[in-house]
């Protein structure tokens, strides 16, 4: 009776062995490590020019990231047009306080803006006395925002506000909790028949008591009569450098050190109809004259507060080169052909000219009168996203390539068209490369561009992500992969110019795509593992590449670089080796570095590393900080130095050198 005993133990044994080993390999444990030796050829003669612009950002309209996210704009439906051009329309998310025994409204076409006609009606039936009071408070609408408003304490915003009555005016504008038992800050307007029989502009400014994360602004009254209101604003005082942005978004994308921002989308410039496309010259002048428009490829409708002016603005405040992606006649279901695209290229020469342009040319004179009399530096422009199949592209392509080297010959021009289709009869100086796969086809891609030709035009990789189940709302896993891309993109940087992923910002409560390098709310942020993997990559744009070689034998989950740049900051030289470990194996490195003109330091030298303890780590708002690098210092940074890569890891290793190396990098 004992050896059955015996053999159950011995049974549960192996088991609790395998569950180990498969929680090993699950969670990165690696039984034996591999060992791997990295060549590193630093010297300054065999060295290549990565291109300065080479690491971006891609930005669109999409998952409410501009609307209710990078603009600051807390209204949404400002100026009562999202409901259509037909009258009564929906006003939403527009409520009222009351009911219909005390107050009615309705849009009519009364605005005093011809580009935007649409104004709200309010007809309050009740008063402060009598014999039909209205309630405690009054009565009004009231507008929560894109999912509630973010008021801080001590906070100023800028209200704005146009208003017309039939009567004297007494209006209470109000920033209250969602439910409007809150009271944060108030401001009562007030004035004569006469003061607003035309429409009037009234601005304030709100400075809030409190603080609530989910408030609303609201317009009320107790007194009796018919009141208009229109294009109805409130901005937070301190944007980012002053300019609408919002400040802690902004600021993930400064962080990010880009070199270039290419806007204003992909299918958001095309629209599903063109009716619907991203026009840029109905998203300049006054905010209050912008009609905006219904984005249908994302559906919901955006003001256009950020309009083409403001992604202009934002380029030169992040110190970026603007991208430009124009619509060229395409929507996703329509197509203009090719005898009628004249007016299409006329359109996008003429947007060139308002951001190229000097205060004295008509569309510079425009830009000019909003505030920036200096031209912006607009280098690139992108005919279309991803259009290449349509039946006119390439014909319609070539006329806007011959209008605008025509006037502007220093403009980089990017086809949507894959390198074989660029021909002296289409030409182009980039053509745009998308990548959306799952993580192990990303890994294998960093060789995408091992065998492409060497001559010719370059690509720019304007779009890439991980994408599939092992993506998930941004995983660890999908970071490493776009880390190996992104180090193959580095090693190729002959043939390729310029890369950045997509889809950069997603609002929580709108995720039209996963994943997404930035994350908010009203009132939080956080970067996914892809947005942390990014800071590993930007200082890459102008260093020197130098030539690396890995011997690994019946491992190929291994990916290296090797640059050198300099400090902006602190005018300090360091040579940056990144490796991705994309398997489940520790690797001891061992690391030979030759041609150095210098010594590397003993100290100084930073070791940096992104990892998580399984796969598919998420950040999230409860654990902002679970997957993001952590550095500490190199003890033993040297021409030959012994390292470990940890499995499933992104690994930099920052080698100080002395100051003499800096004056020897040109190449």
């Amino acid at each position: 009776m004992g050896l059955p005993g015996a053999c159950s133990v011995c049974w549960l044994f192996h088991v609790l062995v395998l569950v180990c080993a498969l929680s090993q390999i699950l969670y990165f444990g690696s039984v034996v490590a591999q060992t791997a030796q990295l060549s590193v050829d630093a010297s300054p003669q065999n060295a290549q020019v990565i291109p300065g612009n080479m690491f971006g950002i891609f930005f669109e309209e999409i998952n409410h990231a501009g609307a209710g996210g990078l603009w600051a704009e807390l209204v949404s439906n400002r100026g009562f047009e999202a409901g259509g051009s037909s009258t009564p329309s929906n006003i939403d998310p527009w409520l009222i306080i009351g009911d219909e025994s005390n107050i009615i409204v309705a849009t009519d076409r009364s605005s005093c803006f011809a580009g935007n006609p649409i104004a709200l009606r309010m007809e309050v039936l009740c008063e402060a006395s009598g014999t039909n009071v209205c309630p405690s408070g009054g009565v009004g609408i009231y507008n929560p925002g894109y999912w509630g408003m973010n008021i801080e304490r001590t906070k100023v915003y800028r209200a704005t506000m146009y208003i017309k009555s039939t009567e004297s005016v007494e209006v209470t504008i109000s920033l209250t909790s969602l439910h409007g038992l809150q009271n944060l800050a108030s401001h009562i307007i007030t004035g004569d028949k006469e003061d607003f029989v035309e429409w009037t502009k009234v601005e304030f400014d709100l400075e809030s008591n409190g603080r609530n994360t989910n408030s609303r602004l609201q317009l009320t009254t107790t007194k009796s009569g018919i009141i208009w209101f229109d294009q109805v604003s409130l901005m937070p005082s301190d944007t980012y450098m002053g300019h609408g942005f919002r400040n802690d978004l902004a600021s993930m994308l400064a962080n990010l050190k880009p070199r270039f921002l290419k806007f204003p989308g992909g299918n958001y410039v095309m629209g599903n109809y063109l009716t619907n496309a991203f026009r840029w010259s109905e998203t300049i002048g006054p905010w209050e004259e912008r009609p905006g428009h219904f984005n249908d490829a994302w559906a919901y409708w955006t003001d256009d507060g950020l309009g083409f002016f403001e992604f202009l603005q934002l380029a030169e405040d992040l110190g970026a080169c603007p991208v430009w992606v124009v619509n060229d006649g395409a929507s996703l279901n329509e197509e203009v052909p090719s005898a009628t695209i004249a007016a299409f290229v006329k359109d996008v020469v003429n947007g060139i000219e308002f951001a190229r342009g000097d205060s004295q040319t008509a569309w510079g004179s425009v830009r000019a009168a909003m505030g920036h009399p200096e031209p912006f530096p607009l280098y690139y422009v992108s005919i279309g996203n991803q259009e290449c199949s349509k039946h006119y592209y390439k014909d319609n392509y070539v006329k806007f390539y011959s209008a605008i080297k025509a006037s502007y010959p220093d403009i980089k021009i990017i086809s949507s068209c894959d390198k074989s289709a660029i021909s002296p009869v289409n030409p182009a100086d980039l053509y745009d490369v998308h990548v959306y796969t799952s993580s192990g086809d990303m890994f294998s891609k960093s060789r995408m561009f091992d065998s492409a030709a060497r001559s010719g035009p370059k690509a720019i990789v304007s779009e890439y992500a991980v994408t599939g189940n092992d993506a998930g709302r941004g995983t660890l896993i999908a970071a490493l992969a776009e880390a190996a891309f992104l180090i193959g993109l580095e090693r190729n940087s002959d043939v390729v110019e310029m890369a950045s992923c997509a889809p950069l910002f997603v609002n929580d409560n709108d995720r039209r795509w996963n994943p997404d390098a930035i994350v908010f709310n009203s009132w939080q942020h956080y970067g996914c593992p892809n947005y942390w993997m990014l800071h590993f990559f930007k200082d890459s744009s102008g260093a020197a590449l130098h030539p690396s070689s890995i011997q690994l034998s019946n491992y190929d989950q291994l990916v290296t670089s090797a640059i050198t740049w300099n400090h902006s900051q602190d005018g300090n030289t360091y040579l940056k080796i990144k490796a991705v470990n994309f398997g489940n194996k520790a690797v001891n490195l061992n690391i030979s570095v030759t041609g150095l003109e210098t010594d590397i330091q003993t100290f100084g030298s930073i070791k940096t590393v992104l990892t998580s303890g399984w796969l598919r780590d998420e950040n999230s708002f409860q654990q902002p900080d679970k997957v993001v690098p952590a550095a500490s210092p190199i003890t033993n940074a040297g021409e030959q130095m012994g390292v470990v890569l940890d499995s499933y890891s992104l690994t930099s290793f920052d080698l100080l050198l002395s100051s003499s190396q800096a004056m020897h990098l040109s190449v």
